[in-house]
C-alpha cells in the first residue's frame, strides 16, 4: 500500500475500541455496583478489569457483537479491538483460525471462559473450531492487551481474552437464528430459556450448526455445538451448572500453497492430501480431515457474605477426545515402526505412501475460588486456583501402499502421556487515595509440574528407534503487578508495570533436544495511558514496552530429529503506541477508529540454514530484526448508523507487511493488506406475535482485494562449484475474495 493508500484508508474507512472503552467503563460501573443485589450479574471468578484497574482493556458487549454474529468464528468478531490480527486456513471465516494480539501469538494469549482456563494446558493454544457459536452464549467479552490482570492458565504474554456467558434470564424466550452465504457457509441456532420458576430456577439451552465449503479447495468445516444451564438462585446465592461443547470435522488446508502453485493452479489450491494414483495421476485424500469432540463443565457458585464481602467458587472439568488422518507420501517406513519389504520385482522398498492417525485424549480439571471486599475506598480480591491436566498423544498407521507383510490393524508407532499441575495464588486490589487517585497492586505466585512419559513421534537415527521422553520440569513463578490510576471528569489516566513468566509448551520438548531443553520465558510490561470521554467524542493513547528475556523463536535449529527449535533469545521487545477515538455526532451516526504503531525486535538474531535443510548448519549474523507476524501498523475503523430499526456498519482493517521468519528475509515477507466490510441490518418488532425478526446481510472484502493474512517460511542451501547457495520458499494462507452472508433471527 502506498502512502496516499495508506492515508486514504485512514480517513474514509474507519471503526475504533475507545467508544467500547467507555461503555466498558459505564458497564462496569453499573456491574460492581450492584453486586451485591444483584446476583446474576457476579462473576464466578475475578480477573476482569475495570475503570480502576491500569490497564488497556477492551470490553464488548452482547449488543455489540450481535449485528455481526453469522457463524463466522469468534476471532473475526474481534477484529475491532486495537492491535488484533486475525487468520483463518479455509479462508472464509469459519474453520481453524487464530488470533494474534500485537503480534503475539495464539499460545501466548491466555483465554478463560468464566475465568476458567480454555488454553490447551500443554500446547497453550485455544482450538475455535472445538467450540463453534459459542459466542451466541457469550453475554460479554473482555480483551486486555499486554500482561493483563493475574489470571488462571497459561500465562498472558500479550494479551487476555476472558469470555462470560450468559446470566441466568428471568423471563421465557425462543430464539431461532440461521445463515447462509457464499461457499455454501451456513448456520442454524436454536436457544430457549424457562424462565424463573419454583420462586428459584431456571433452564437455558443453546444447540447450534455450522457448516461450510471453504474458500480453499475441499476445506470444509462440518460443526456442531451445545451449551445448556441449569441455575439456583436466592437472595444472596446464585449456583450454576454451566455444560458447553462441540464436535468438529474440519479437512486441513494448514499446508497453504506457494506463490508458484496458486500461479499454476489458482488462489484457491490445497496441497493438503495430494497424492500420485495408481495410474499415475494426481488425486486428494477424501478423508484427510481432523475429528475432535470437546465437552466442558462448569459448576460455580456465588455467595454473598455481607455488605462487603463475597466469594466465588467454581469447579469445571474438560473432556477433548479426536485425531487427524492424514495420507503422507514416500515415507521411511521405520520411522513408523514398519519393516522395508521387497516388491514383486524383488526391489527393496524402503519408502512407500501410507496413512496415518493422530490421536489427543486429554482431561483437564479443577477448582477456583476467590473471596472479595468491597468497601467505599478498597476493592480487595485473593484467590486461588488449582488445575490438573492429563494428555495421552498416541499414532497409528491404518495402510501402506503395497505392503508385503503383517500389519496390525491400526498399528500403533509412538505413544507418550503428558501430566500437568498447575497451581495459583494471588490477591489483587485497588486502594483510594482520594478522590483522583487510585494504587494498584497484583500479586501471584505460580508453580507448574510437568512431566511426559513414553515415546515421540519422532524417529531418531541415532538409537534407530522412536525418540524416548522421559522430562519432568518444575517451575515457581512470581508475578508481581502495580499501578496508578487517575480519574477526574472526563479525563482518565493510568501506568503500570507487570511481570509474566510463561513455560515451555509441549511441542519445545518433545520436538527438542533432551541436552538442550528450554528455559521459561520471562516479561516485563510497562504500560501509560490516557482517556479522554465526553458524549460528543473521545480519544486515547496508550504507550507500552514489552520487554521479553529468554523468549522462545524459530532460528531455523533443528533437533536430532529434524524437528524446527525454539529456541530461548536473550533480548527482544514489543514497543508501541495504540491510538483510539470516536465522534458520535449524531444519534443515528458515529464514526470510530484505533490504529496501533509498533516496533517488535529480536536483538542480535543468528539465523541457521542447513545444507538440504537437513545437514551441515551455516550461521548468518542478521543484527536486531522483527519479531516473525509482527506488522508496524494495523488500523481499524468503522462508520456506525442506526435509524430506527435500520442498522449499518462499514468497516476497513489495513495491515502492513509482516515477515513469516525471523530473519527479515524479503522471500519470507508478507505483504500487506486493507479490506473492508458491509454489514446491513432491519429489526421489525412485534410482528404477529413474534418479539423481533432481524433479517441481516453481510458483505466480506466489499472491494474484492485478494490477500493473504498467514503462512510460512523456511530455507536451505546447496553447493555448487565450491559456494554455498541459499534458497528460500513460502507458502501463504489465501483468502476469500467478496463473499456474502444473510442472517434471519426470530426472537419469541
Amino acid at each position: 500500500m502506498t502512502k496516499k493508500q495508506l492515508h486514504r484508508a485512514v480517513l474514509l474507512t474507519a471503526s475504533a475500541s475507545l467508544p467500547f472503552f467507555a461503555s466498558a467503563a459505564q458497564n462496569e460501573t453499573e456491574y460492581n455496583d450492584s453486586a451485591v443485589v444483584n446476583l446474576h450479574a457476579v462473576e464466578v471468578v475475578a480477573n476482569k478489569a475495570t475503570v480502576t484497574t491500569p490497564i488497556a482493556f477492551t470490553n464488548l458487549t452482547r449488543e455489540q457483537l450481535a449485528s455481526e454474529n453469522d457463524g463466522r468464528d469468534i476471532p473475526f468478531l474481534l477484529e475491532q479491538v486495537p492491535s488484533v490480527v486475525v487468520t483463518g486456513d479455509a479462508g472464509g471465516g469459519i474453520g481453524y483460525s487464530s488470533i494474534r494480539v500485537r503480534g503475539t501469538d495464539p499460545s501466548r494469549i491466555n483465554i478463560t471462559t468464566n475465568g476458567v482456563p480454555i488454553n490447551d494446558s500443554e500446547s497453550h493454544n485455544v482450538y475455535w473450531v472445538n467450540m463453534p457459536d459459542l459466542v451466541s452464549s457469550v453475554r460479554e467479552i473482555q480483551v486486555q492487551r499486554g500482561a493483563g490482570t493475574s489470571t488462571n492458565g497459561a500465562g498472558a504474554f500479550g494479551a487476555s481474552i476472558n469470555l462470560t456467558t450468559d446470566a441466568p434470564s428471568r423471563e421465557r424466550y425462543a430464539d431461532v437464528i440461521a445463515s447462509y452465504g457464499s461457499y455454501n457457509a451456513n448456520r442454524q441456532t436454536v436457544k430457549v430459556g424457562s424462565g424463573t420458576f419454583g420462586d428459584h430456577w431456571t433452564v437455558d439451552a443453546r444447540f447450534s450448526h455450522i457448516g461450510s465449503d471453504g474458500y480453499i479447495d475441499r476445506a470444509f468445516s462440518k460443526l456442531w455445538s451445545y451449551q445448556g444451564q441449569l441455575a439456583y438462585s436466592s437472595a444472596k446465592t446464585l449456583v450454576r451448572l454451566l455444560a458447553f461443547g462441540g464436535k468438529e470435522q474440519t479437512y486441513m488446508a494448514w499446508d497453504y500453497a506457494s506463490a508458484e502453485q496458486m500461479k499454476e493452479f489458482g488462489r484457491r489450491y490445497n496441497p493438503c492430501g495430494e497424492y500420485t494414483d495408481k495410474d499415475g495421476k494426481t488425486a486428494y485424500y477424501p478423508d484427510q480431515c481432523d475429528n475432535f469432540v470437546q465437552h466442558h463443565v462448569q459448576l460455580m457458585l456465588t455467595q454473598t457474605l455481607s455488605s462487603q464481602w463475597s466469594l466465588n467458587a467454581a469447579l469445571h472439568y474438560t473432556k477433548g477426545d479426536g485425531y487427524y488422518e492424514q495420507y503422507k507420501t514416500n515415507r521411511t517406513l521405520t520411522e513408523y515402526g514398519l519393516e522395508s519389504f521387497y516388491d514383486a520385482d524383488g526391489n527393496k522398498i524402503k519408502k512407500s505412501d501410507l496413512i496415518r492417525l493422530k490421536f489427543n485424549d486429554n482431561d483437564f480439571g479443577g477448582g477456583i475460588i476467590n473471596a472479595k471486599f468491597r468497601s467505599q475506598r478498597a476493592n480487595v480480591t485473593i484467590g486461588s486456583a488449582l488445575n490438573y491436566h492429563r494428555g495421552i498423544h498416541y499414532g497409528q498407521v491404518e495402510w501402506v501402499r503395497n505392503y508385503v507383510g503383517p500389519i496390525d490393524p491400526l498399528q500403533q508407532y509412538y505413544n507418550n502421556t503428558g501430566r500437568k499441575l498447575d497451581f495459583n495464588i494471588y490477591s489483587r486490589g485497588d486502594v483510594s487515595i482520594n478522590r483522583n487517585w487510585t494504587v494498584y497492586a497484583d500479586l501471584q505466585y505460580r508453580h507448574i509440574h510437568y512431566t511426559i512419559k513414553g515415546v515421540s513421534d519422532n524417529f531418531d537415527w541415532n538409537t534407530d528407534g522412536m525418540a524416548l521422553l522421559d522430562i519432568c520440569r518444575d517451575y515457581n513463578f512470581f508475578n508481581p503487578k502495580a499501578g496508578i490510576n487517575y480519574t477526574a471528569g472526563n479525563h482518565r489516566a493510568f501506568a503500570s508495570w507487570s511481570v509474566a513468566h510463561k513455560e515451555p509448551v509441549r511441542d519445545n520438548f518433545t520436538d527438542g533436544d533432551a541436552n538442550r531443553l528450554p528455559s521459561a520465558e520471562r516479561l516485563f510490561d510497562y504500560e501509560l495511558g490516557y482517556n479522554y470521554v465526553t458524549p460528543l467524542f473521545n480519544v486515547g493513547v496508550n504507550l507500552y514496552y514489552m520487554d521479553y528475556k529468554d523468549q522462545l523463536v524459530v532460528t531455523g535449529q533443528l533437533s536430532d530429529t529434524g524437528n524446527p527449535l525454539s529456541v530461548n533469545v536473550p533480548s527482544s521487545y514489543r514497543a508501541g503506541i495504540e491510538i483510539q477515538a470516536g465522534l458520535h455526532p449524531l444519534k443515528w451516526f458515529s464514526w470510530d477508529i484505533n490504529a496501533t504503531f509498533s516496533r517488535n525486535r529480536i536483538k542480535n538474531f543468528v539465523e541457521y540454514i542447513y545444507e538440504d535443510e537437513w545437514t551441515n548448519p551455516i550461521t548468518i549474523d542478521c543484527g536486531d530484526t522483527p519479531i516473525a507476524f509482527s506488522p508496524s501498523v494495523i488500523l481499524y475503523n468503522a462508520f456506525n448508523f442506526k435509524v430506527k430499526g435500520f442498522d449499518a456498519k462499514l468497516t476497513t482493517q489495513y495491515v502492513s507487511s509482516q515477515y513469516m521468519n525471523n530473519a527479515r528475509s524479503a522471500e519470507a515477507k508478507l505483504d500487506g493488506y486493507c479490506v473492508s466490510n458491509l454489514h446491513l441490518g432491519y429489526t421489525f418488532h412485534n410482528l404477529h406475535g413474534i418479539k423481533a425478526m432481524r433479517l441481516g446481510f453481510a458483505i466480506y472484502n466489499l472491494f474484492n482485494k485478494e490477500y493473504c493474512n498467514n503462512g510460512y517460511a523456511g530455507a536451505g542451501y546447496y553447493v555448487d562449484g565450491g559456494e554455498k547457495v541459499i534458497y528460500r520458499y513460502a507458502g501463504y494462507a489465501a483468502q476469500a475474495t467478496t463473499n456474502v452472508m444473510g442472517t434471519v433471527s426470530l426472537s419469541f
